[in-house]
């Protein structure tokens, strides 16, 4: 009873928090409920029955393979539940989705009992989730003349379980509720500092719109005057879902706007309705994807055109925008699935067919991409066992193929890994691909809601496919509390089990790798046509290309080894001109962005595709400054083109932190790492021999736009402004509002600086070294007037800077040094005016564990500028997050303003602070 005990001590807890028992994921406990059930005269055996029926987790969780069991017992008759009939059991088992529950249906189906058989057979013909060993079986059978075996196999050839479901309703209302105007993060959806609850979906379903409980009560009020329809939240004057994918962000919104998934698996909701005036941002549209939910753009707010034709802006040199049509909350609304078109009443308001596509049509009538994903590899299994060609159930992939056009790197890369296509046919942007993936990278604060998915798709294994898999420890680096004790160690050994290559080590046989993930990531891509998938948008390599995703589309990579989505357009950066000296190539990543909406009136055409950003002579370390921006930038994902040379030594250093990770200790029994160091060694003598140049896009592939970057017109620093001020609120906290140093008058005071976060490198830690030795030697010593937090971003870059000296000086001016052997258990609240020197890893950057005190202004090298993320507002005062080079933070700090330019270029002079050069060999084939 000990279980069951604590169990209900758990329900009367979360009864104080407003929530319901948590879903039952172990062993353990159901087997002590089972035991009541079973007992007919014991006290809590009504309450057993309903934990049993409607409150246990699907998939392979053990508790679900003690439920499979125990349904299986009562379908044949050994144990005898009066509330539980054969047929309801069968019904129980149709609902948990693969794994154990698959395992009994198959015994059953494939048994002696020819009635029970039967009735399994209906119940696996609904089924997706069977992997290769269950179709052997089937197989074996089929040749043994079994026939259900044959009647089985010939359903999922014609894909019944697809097929047979009901067609998508041909209207669907809704009601519009705007969650905000402007960008919509997904912090507001489910914000950073709630990361830990992720994977406890009722209790994370509490943070949506970050905890403002006014919002939720209108959405809650929103619903009740609408029982019949469904609400669509929408970012009015903006894009949504920004900043990250976060599953649990649409998790959230499906909990609150979407339809159960089953009444016998709690908390599980799809089909939620998205929309924003500028769409949806990329990768949390594909997150919508997985839920079978529907995301639209709305351009209901346009640019205003004068007589002839010209856009009209204000006076800040701003485009006006005018509104087409409302959508202010509590609109009724009716998408039509069949016109695909939006409608207000009878009037046709926008034309969604892009949202409405048919590979997304098949997501909303499966209730989401997996069903789709596994339901075409189980229907090619089975027509590869049974001989015959594959029906076209589903709708064919799109190809798009354009004679004599060349390729761009995204489409070569596309080309390379596609399988699925039409043999030979050379494929173009806008052609949907599946593709097999090399790298799959997963994060510590969205990895336990990758394990779930893992044991909802029954997956046991990583895919052979896949090159490696590597999970992360960075974003619950900072701070190591009785949270992340309890979760951390749980997902390192899941994901160990599972194949993956992980930071912290289960059996603890070597020091944990807190290193920010895609530092990791960008080591361990050691192939320029490789293709990356990890859960987090800042996901981007430098080698390769790589796609930011929620943590169910990278269960689905680490399970098949393969990833489905469009060939996306290419935006074409090249460069021209020469950097000043005192220049940090942070300020080149900035004005890329503010040349780019200046050329083209204001209009963002790096969102949503490639942006091919011809590097050159940048080697892997520093141009990932600029891919991993290209989130900020709305972009899909960005592919660096280099020269031979670069990319050489590109994977030369890659090779050696790789031996690194090796000689801690931290390679598995497949040699996983040893296989990437192989793999390094084959593409550089590829390169040095000739054999395989360096990947590059053809000379006459056809680009969405060119934009060409003048590094003479940058002559001062660049500074990513949240704008928190802004009269027009649509306009606050873009990554879009880039200013030059000189706009704060050497006045606007600093409260907080920060370096870290994956936008730095082993560079950013030497310049703020060299200035404070700088510093040192003209004053004596130095003073900082507002706090100096640094994080580096890996274990390996502190170890080169203690080998080489750097670090030393920044021990001497330190207040706070990490120690492994004691990391922090809480989370600092207040600062003193001195350098911290953090623990590798996220730090402020990730806004889940540490923040800057409210209200502050903070000048950081991180990614986000978010309200809330990095710091939160006061009644008196709106926190905000400047984001710049590094130089630019040390200096900040040490004055407690922005300095001048005057200041600036004083106290970086003689430092090198980047070496970048636009290339001047023709970057193409």
């Amino acid at each position: 009873m000990n279980t069951y005990n604590d169990y209900l001590k758990q329900i009367e807890e979360r009864k104080g928090q407003g929530l319901h028992p948590q879903p039952i994921d172990g062993a353990e406990l159901l087997s002590e409920i089972i035991a009541q059930i079973k007992d007919v005269h014991n006290e809590y055996r009504e309450d057993s029955l309903n934990f049993f029926i409607y409150n246990v987790l699907p998939g392979t969780t053990s508790a679900a393979s003690v439920k499979a069991k125990f349904l299986k017992e009562i379908i044949l008759g050994e144990s005898i539940v009066a509330e539980i009939t054969p047929a309801f059991a069968f019904e129980q088992l149709s609902h948990m989705k693969g794994g154990p529950s698959i395992e009994v249906l198959l015994a059953l189906a494939l048994g002696e009992d020819v009635a029970i058989a039967a009735e399994a057979a209906k119940v696996l013909k609904t089924q997706v989730f069977l992997y290769e060993a269950d179709m052997e079986l089937l197989e074996d059978a089929y040749k043994a003349g079994n026939p259900i075996a044959k009647e089985l196999l010939e359903s999922y050839s014609q894909a019944e379980f697809f097929t047979k479901l009901p067609d998508v309703e041909e209207e669907i209302e809704v009601v519009t509720y705007i969650a905000g105007v402007g960008d919509i993060s997904t912090d507001l959806l489910s914000p950073g500092a709630d990361a830990h609850s992720r994977s406890d979906r009722e209790l994370h379903g509490q943070c949506m719109f970050e905890h403002n409980k006014d919002m939720q009560n209108e959405l809650l009020a929103l619903k009740e005057q609408h029982p019949d329809k469904r609400v669509m939240l929408i970012a009015e004057k903006g894009t949504m879902g920004v900043g990250s994918s976060r599953m649990s962000g649409v998790n959230n919104v499906a909990l609150w706007t979407g339809v159960p998934f089953s009444p016998y698996v709690p908390f599980i909701n799809f089909a939620p309705v998205i929309a924003g005036t500028n769409g949806i941002a990329p990768i949390f549209l594909t997150t919508v994807g997985v839920t079978g939910g529907i995301g639209i753009d709305l351009k209901n707010w346009v640019q205003q055109k004068d007589a002839d034709g010209n856009t009209v802006v204000d006076a800040d040199g701003e485009p006006v925008l005018e509104e087409v049509y409302s959508v202010a909350t509590g609109t009724v609304l009716t998408i039509n699935t069949k016109t695909k078109k939006l409608y207000n009443g009878d009037k046709e308001l926008k034309d969604i067919s892009a949202a409405l596509t048919p590979p997304k049509m098949e997501f909303i009538k499966a209730g989401g991409s997996y069903a789709v994903v596994f339901g075409k590899k189980l229907q090619t299994l089975a027509c590869k066992i049974l001989g015959i060609d594959i029906p076209q159930v589903y709708a064919p992939s799109k190809e798009v193929s354009v004679e004599g056009q060349g390729l761009t790197a995204v489409e070569k890369i596309f080309n390379k890994n596609a399988v699925g296509n039409t043999p030979g046919k050379t494929l173009h942007a806008g052609s949907n691909v599946r593709v097999e993936v090399n790298i799959v990278g997963s994060q510590d604060t969205t990895g336990l809601m990758t394990s779930q998915e893992l044991e909802m798709m029954a997956a046991t294994i990583i895919s052979p496919i896949v090159d490696a898999g590597y999970q992360s420890g960075c974003h619950t680096a900072s701070v190591w509390d009785d949270r992340s004790k309890a979760n951390i160690p749980r997902l390192m050994s899941f994901m160990n089990d599972f194949g993956l290559i992980t930071a912290r080590d289960p059996k603890g046989q070597y020091h944990a790798m807190t290193d920010v993930i895609h530092k990791v990531l960008n080591d361990i891509t050691v192939d320029d046509w490789d293709i990356i998938i990890g859960g987090d948008s800042h996901t981007r390599m430098s080698k390769g290309v790589a796609f930011g995703a929620d943590s169910g589309t990278v269960a689905l990579a680490l399970a098949t080894g393969e990833a489905t989505m469009p060939i996306p357009e290419s935006v074409k950066v090249t460069f021209k001109g020469e950097m000043r000296s005192f220049m940090d190539f942070r300020d080149v990543v900035h004005a890329t962005q503010q040349q780019m909406l200046k050329q083209f009136g204001g209009e963002n055409v790096f969102q949503g595709r490639i942006i091919e950003v011809h590097i050159g002579t940048l080697t892997a370390d520093q141009a990932f400054t600029f891919t991993d921006w290209t989130a900020e930038m709305k972009a899909k994902a960005s592919i660096c083109i280099s020269e031979e040379e670069t990319l050489i030594e590109s994977l030369e250093i890659s090779k050696g932190r790789i031996q690194i990770m090796i000689d801690k200790g931290m390679d598995n029994d497949n040699k996983v790492l040893q296989g990437l160091v192989d793999k390094a060694n084959a593409r550089i003598q590829e390169l040095k021999t000739g054999i395989k140049p360096a990947l590059k896009p053809d000379a006459d592939a056809n680009y969405y736009a060119d934009v060409v970057i003048d590094l003479d017109e940058i002559a001062e620093p660049m500074i990513a402004d949240p704008d928190v001020n802004n009269d027009d609120v649509s306009k606050r906290y873009t990554h879009d509002t880039i200013r030059p140093l000189s706009f704060y008058g050497g006045t606007k005071q600093v409260d907080l600086g920060f370096i870290g976060s994956c936008m730095i490198h082993k560079g950013d830690m030497q310049i703020l070294a060299q200035m404070l030795k700088n510093i040192e030697a003209q004053h004596g010593k130095v003073e900082f007037k507002a706090p100096l937090v640094v994080a580096p971003p890996t274990y390996n870059i502190v170890d080169e800077l203690k080998a080489e000296g750097d670090w030393e000086i920044l021990v001497k001016y330190s207040g706070f040094e990490f120690d492994d052997s004691a990391p922090k258990g809480l989370a600092r609240t207040k600062y003193e005016n001195m350098l911290y020197l953090e623990r590798p890893g996220c730090n402020l950057c990730m806004g889940n564990q540490e923040k800057a005190e409210p209200g502050d202004t903070v000048m950081a090298t991180s990614t986000r500028l978010f309200q809330g993320r990095v710091v939160k507002d006061t009644g008196e005062k709106k926190g905000e997050s400047l984001l710049s080079s590094t130089p630019v933070v040390v200096l900040s700090t040490i004055l407690g303003r922005t300095p001048t330019m005057a200041e600036y270029e004083a106290a970086v002079d003689g430092i090198v602070l980047t070496k970048f050069k636009p290339s001047t060999k023709q970057l193409v084939s």
